[in-house]
C-alpha cells in the first residue's frame, strides 16, 4: 500500500471501543470497503486470510428454529482498524481509523459445551460470534473477560427475518430491542442500580451517554430535580422510570417489540410531582380538594400549609395577599399556574418562572390613600367625597385587559382621553396644542349630549368585546391547533373545531364594527349615524351568530367532557383561566358572550334611538338596525330559551308595584335577590327596607310598601297577594363605576356601597346599603354583582370593580338605625312628600289611572275607557313604555330622588 498502513482483526478489538460515548456499535463506522489511502483491492486481500464463524454455545445448538435462522443467514459485520504510519513519540490511538465491513459467514454453524476450545477471542485468524442465552452462565462471564462477541438468539432470529447481516457490537448484545435509542441517567444515587441498569441497555442494542444533548432519545430520571431533568423538559425528550428498561428487558424475546413504541413506555413516564410535597393556600374548599387528588394521581404527596416536609407551597395569587409564615430557603412558594402546567406537560415546570411574588396595584394604592383623608369641615368633606367617587369611577373606565404602550399625551391625544367627558375645552386645547394634527386630536364638547353618552358606551362594550373574543382565541383555540405541542395534541381537532365553531367568523366582523364605531366618536356630530354602521354588517352578523348560538350546548358539553376525560387539558384550562386576560373566568363563561353581544346591542341602540331627536335622519336607521338584529336573533334555536327564568321574573314583576314592563325580556334572567337597608338619601330615604333584584343586565331596586292594598282583581276576574314593595328605579348594571365594600366597624357592619353614574349625570352618585343576612353572604353577594357588571359592559376583570374602603371616608354610617330619632326623621320626610304631592300641578301618573279603572271594572261591566286615557295605557309596545319614576315632578325633592329614571327604558 502507498502509505505502507496494515488492517488488523480480531486483537485490535479493544481499541475499538469508544468509551466516552459508549456506544453499543463502533463510533465513526462505515461499511464502504475503502479507508484513506487504502484501497479496496488491498481490503479484500487482506480480509480473506480472516475466517468468520458462529458458535452456538449450550443449549442454542438444540433450538432447531434458531439452527434454520442461522442457516438463512449469510453475512456478519467485521471491524476493521487502519493503523496509519506517523511520528515517532505520537499519540498510538491517532493512528487508527476504525470502519466495519460486511463479510460471508465461511463457517455458519458450530456447536460446542466448551467455548474455552475456541481461545480467548484474541486470534486475528478468526472472527467468531458466539450465540447464548444465558447472560448470567459461567460461559458468558468467560466470553466476556476474552471479549469476545456475544449474541443472544432474539439477534440471529431478527436478522434472518429482516434479512440483514449479524451485526457488530463492542460489548455483548442480546437482542435489538433497543436499537437506536440513546439514554441518559439523572437523579440516582446508587452506583450499583445505575451499573445494572446500563448493562441491560447495552444488552438490548442501546447507548448510554453520560452528558444530556439532543443526541439523546430518552432520559431515564430517578427524579424530577436536576439540570438534565429540566433539559429534557425544555426539549420535549421523554422521560421515563427505571421500570422502562426492566420492563424491556422482560421482552428481549419478542423480535417485533421495540422499547421506544410510544404507547408501550406512555406508562412508564416519570410522573410530574414525584419526590415533591406540595401544600395550597388561597383556595377554595372544593378546589383543594380537586388539586390534592390530582397531586396524588400525578406522583405527589400533600400536606397541610406550614408542614416542614413540604417542598412546594401552591398558592392562590388572586386570594392571598400576604403569606401566613415566612417561607424557608428550601421551599418553592410558586402560583398554581406552575400546577396546572406541570399536569398539561406531564413534566415538573421549572419554579423560578411561576414564583410568587407579593404584588400591589399602584391604581388601588392611591385610591385607598386617597379614601383615608378626611377634613374637618362639613364643606371640604362633601368635596372629598366627590372627589373620591371620580377617582373611583375613574378607575373602572380603564381597559379590561392589561395596558398597553401608548404614547405620551405630550405629543398625542389618546381615544381614552379623547371620549373621557371629564376633559374641559382648555385641556384638550392645551394638549392639542402641541400635538400633530390627526383626527384624534378634536377637543371634547364642555357637556356631551346623551346621544353621545350612549353612543360612548356602546363602542366600549364592543371594544371590551373585541379584546375578550381576541383572548378566546390567542389563549385557547390557537394553542389547541398549534402542532409540535409538548407532549402531543392536547385535543383533536374535530374537538377544537366543535368548541369555538364560528368564533373567528364573530371577531373578525366585530373588529370593523369597533374600528367604524371608533372613526364616527373621534370625529363626532350629532348628524352621524349610528344606525348605518349595524345595518352595514348585518348580512355577515347572520351568517356568524346563528351557527355558534345555536350549537352553544354542545360546545359546552365538549368543553366539560374533554375536562373529565383529558388531565391535561383539564390543566390546560386552569393554567389560562388563572391569566389577568381571563378574568378569572372560565372558557365556557367567556364563550356566552357572543350569546350575549346582541340583544345588548339592542338594548344600547334602543337607549340611542330614545336620545336621538324626532327630525334625525339617524332616527328611521337606528330603527332598521335594530329589526336587523332582531332577525338576527330569530335566526337563533328559539329552544334555548329558559322558561323557568321567565318565570321569575314574572313574579318580580307581580311583587313590586309600579315595576316597569320592559324588565320582561327573552335574554333576561334573575341572578340574586338580597334584602338591605338603605344608609343613605339615594335612592330612597336613609332607614327604608330595601330588595335589590340583580338580573343578567341591569338592577331593580325596590322599597318596602308602608301601607299594603288589598287582593288586586285583574279585569278577568283573576286574584294575586298584593305586592308587598314598591318600585324604585330600574338601573342598567352599566351605570354601575364601583362596587364598595365597607369595612367593618363599630359604627358601620355588614355594609357595601355602589358608585353609579347615569348617561345623564355630570356626577357620580353613591348608594349606600346595609345587608340584612350575615357577613357570608355579602361576600357571595358582592362577587355575584360584580361579575354580573363585568359580563354586561364586556370586561373580563370583574374582581378589579370591587374596592374595599373605609366607611368614615364616604360618610357611611349604620349607627342609630333603629332609634327613636331616625324613626321621627323618616317620618316627617314621608309627610313633607306628601305634602309636597298634595299642592303638585303635575298630570296623575298614568299606572294610577289604569289601575283605578280596572279596580271598579269587572269582566262583564267595564266602562268604556275615554280614548286618551287608553292611549295614555297602552302598553302594546314595550319600548315606548315608561316606568313609572319617568313621571316628570316638578317638586326638586322629587326629582333627586329619582336620578336614574331617564335611563332605564331601553331595558327590553
Amino acid at each position: 500500500m502507498a502509505d505502507s498502513s496494515s488492517v488488523t482483526l480480531g486483537m485490535a478489538r479493544s481499541l475499538l471501543v469508544d468509551s466516552s460515548v459508549c456506544d453499543s456499535r463502533m463510533t465513526d463506522s462505515s461499511k464502504d470497503h475503502t479507508f484513506l489511502g487504502l484501497a479496496s483491492d488491498d481490503a479484500d486481500e487482506i480480509l480473506r486470510r480472516v475466517e468468520t464463524r458462529v458458535v452456538l454455545v449450550g443449549e442454542t445448538g438444540n433450538d432447531e428454529e434458531l439452527v434454520k435462522a442461522l442457516e438463512a443467514i449469510k453475512v456478519m459485520e467485521v471491524p476493521v482498524v487502519k493503523i496509519k504510519e506517523g511520528d515517532l513519540g505520537s499519540d498510538p490511538r491517532e493512528k487508527l481509523i476504525k470502519s466495519i465491513v460486511n463479510m460471508d459467514i465461511n463457517v455458519p454453524l458450530l456447536k460446542t459445551d466448551n467455548v474455552r476450545e475456541f481461545g480467548d477471542g484474541e486470534i486475528a485468524e478468526f472472527e467468531t460470534v458466539f450465540v447464548l442465552k444465558d447472560f448470567q452462565s459461567p460461559d458468558y462471564s468467560y466470553l466476556y473477560r476474552s471479549e469476545s462477541r456475544v449474541v443472544g438468539p432474539p439477534v440471529l432470529l431478527r436478522c434472518a427475518a429482516l434479512a440483514e447481516p449479524i451485526p457488530f457490537s463492542s460489548r455483548p448484545l442480546y437482542s435489538a430491542t433497543m436499537l437506536n435509542l440513546s439514554l441518559c441517567f439523572t437523579g440516582f444515587r446508587k452506583k450499583e442500580e445505575v451499573v445494572n441498569l446500563v448493562n441491560l441497555v447495552h444488552h438490548m442494542g442501546g447507548i448510554i451517554r453520560k452528558d444530556f444533548s439532543t443526541k439523546v432519545t430518552h432520559l431515564v430520571a430517578q427524579s424530577t430535580h436536576g439540570e438534565k431533568y429540566r433539559l429534557a423538559v425544555c426539549m420535549g425528550t421523554p422521560i421515563l422510570t427505571p421500570d422502562w428498561i426492566r420492563e424491556s428487558w422482560e421482552h428481549r424475546n419478542d423480535i417485533h417489540f421495540h422499547a421506544g413504541d410510544e404507547n408501550f413506555r406512555t406508562a412508564f413516564k416519570v410522573p410530574p410531582f414525584q419526590d415533591c410535597v406540595l401544600s395550597f393556600l388561597g383556595f377554595s374548599d372544593e378546589e383543594k380538594t380537586n388539586m390534592e387528588e390530582r397531586t396524588l394521581k400525578h406522583g405527589g404527596r400533600f400536606l397541610e400549609v406550614g408542614h416542614e416536609k413540604c417542598t412546594h407551597l401552591v398558592v392562590e395569587e388572586n386570594s392571598v395577599k400576604e403569606l401566613p409564615f415566612d417561607p424557608s430557603k428550601k421551599l418553592h412558594v410558586v402560583k398554581q399556574e406552575w400546577f396546572w402546567g406541570s399536569i398539561q406537560m406531564d413534566a415538573r415546570a421549572g419554579e423560578p418562572m411561576y414564583s410568587y411574588e407579593k404584588s400591589e396595584s399602584p391604581a388601588m394604592k392611591k385610591a385607598v390613600s386617597m379614601l383615608s383623608l378626611t377634613t374637618p369641615t362639613s364643606g371640604r368633606k362633601r368635596r372629598r367625597l366627590r372627589e373620591t367617587l371620580a377617582q373611583l369611577a375613574k378607575e373602572t373606565e380603564i381597559s379590561p385587559f392589561p395596558p398597553r404602550k401608548r404614547p405620551s399625551a405630550e405629543h398625542s391625544l389618546s381615544m381614552g382621553s379623547l371620549l373621557d367627558i371629564s376633559n374641559t375645552p382648555e385641556t384638550c386645547k392645551a394638549l392639542a396644542d402641541n400635538a400633530k394634527p390627526s383626527k384624534s386630536s378634536t377637543p371634547a364638547q364642555t357637556k356631551q349630549s346623551a346621544r353621545w353618552q350612549v353612543s360612548k358606551e356602546l363602542y366600549q362594550t364592543e371594544s371590551n368585546y373585541v379584546d375578550i373574543l381576541a383572548t378566546v382565541l390567542q389563549l385557547f383555540k390557537y394553542p389547541l391547533e398549534k402542532e409540535g405541542q409538548v407532549g402531543g395534541p392536547i385535543l383533536a381537532q374535530e374537538e377544537v373545531k366543535t368548541i369555538f365553531g364560528s368564533i373567528p367568523d364573530i371577531y373578525e366582523v366585530h373588529t370593523r364594527i369597533k374600528a367604524d364605531l371608533e372613526d364616527l366618536l373621534v370625529d363626532w356630530s350629532e348628524d352621524k349615524s349610528v344606525g348605518d354602521i349595524i345595518l352595514k354588517y348585518s348580512g355577515e352578523l347572520v351568517k356568524a351568530y346563528p351557527p355558534f348560538v345555536n350549537f352553544f350546548e354542545m360546545s359546552k358539553e365538549t368543553i366539560v367532557r374533554c375536562e373529565k376525560q383529558k388531565p391535561r387539558f383539564h390543566a390546560f384550562l386552569k393554567i389560562n383561566q388563572a391569566k389577568p386576560e381571563c378574568g378569572r373566568q372560565t372558557l365556557v363563561e367567556l364563550l356566552i358572550r357572543p350569546v350575549q353581544r346582541l340583544p345588548s346591542v339592542a338594548l344600547l341602540l334602543n337607549d340611542i334611538k330614545k336620545h336621538t331627536s324626532d327630525d334625525n335622519p339617524d332616527k328611521v336607521t337606528l330603527e332598521r338596525a335594530i329589526e336587523s338584529l332582531k332577525e338576527v336573533m330569530t335566526h337563533i334555536n328559539e329552544d334555548k330559551r329558559k322558561t323557568e327564568g321567565q318565570k321569575q321574573i314574572f313574579d318580580v314583576v307581580y311583587e313590586v308595584d309600579g315595576c316597569p314592563a320592559n324588565l320582561l325580556s327573552s335574554h333576561r334572567s334573575l341572578v340574586h335577590r338580597v334584602e338591605t337597608v338603605a344608609l343613605g338619601d339615594q335612592p330612597c330615604d336613609r332607614g327604608e327596607h330595601v330588595s335589590l333584584f340583580l338580573f343578567n343586565d341591569c338592577l331593580e331596586i325596590a322599597r318596602k310598601r308602608h301601607k299594603v292594598m288589598s287582593t288586586f282583581k285583574s279585569p278577568l276576574g283573576q286574584t294575586r297577594p298584593p305586592a308587598q314593595l314598591k318600585h324604585i328605579t330600574l338601573m342598567p348594571l352599566s351605570q354601575i363605576r364601583r362596587v364598595l365594600d365597607l369595612h367593618d366597624t363599630e359604627e358601620c357592619q355588614n355594609a357595601f356601597a355602589l358608585v353609579v353614574r347615569p348617561p345623564t349625570e355630570q356626577e357620580n352618585l353613591l348608594f349606600s346599603f346595609q345587608l340584612v343576612a350575615d357577613e357570608a353572604l355579602k361576600a357571595v353577594w358582592l362577587k355575584t354583582l360584580c361579575r354580573q357588571v363585568a359580563n354586561t359592559i364586556c370586561r373580563a376583570d370583574a374582581e378589579d370593580l370591587i374596592q374595599r374602603t373605609d366607611p368614615d371616608s364616604l360618610q357611611v354610617s349604620t349607627k342609630d338605625m333603629d332609634s327613636t330619632l331616625s324613626r321621627a326623621s323618616r317620618a316627617i320626610k314621608k309627610t313633607s312628600k306628601k305634602v309636597t304631592r298634595a299642592f303638585s300641578f303635575t298630570k296623575t301618573p298614568k299606572r294610577v289611572i289604569q289601575r283605578a279603572f280596572m279596580a271598579s271594572s269587572t269582566p262583564d261591566d267595564r266602562s268604556p275607557v275615554p280614548d286618551h286615557l287608553t292611549r295614555m295605557a297602552s302598553t302594546s309596545t314595550l319600548a315606548a313604555v315608561h316606568s313609572p319614576s319617568m313621571v316628570n315632578l316638578t317638586s326638586a325633592f322629587e326629582r333627586k330622588y329619582h336620578t336614574f329614571s331617564r335611563s332605564t327604558t331601553h331595558l327590553i
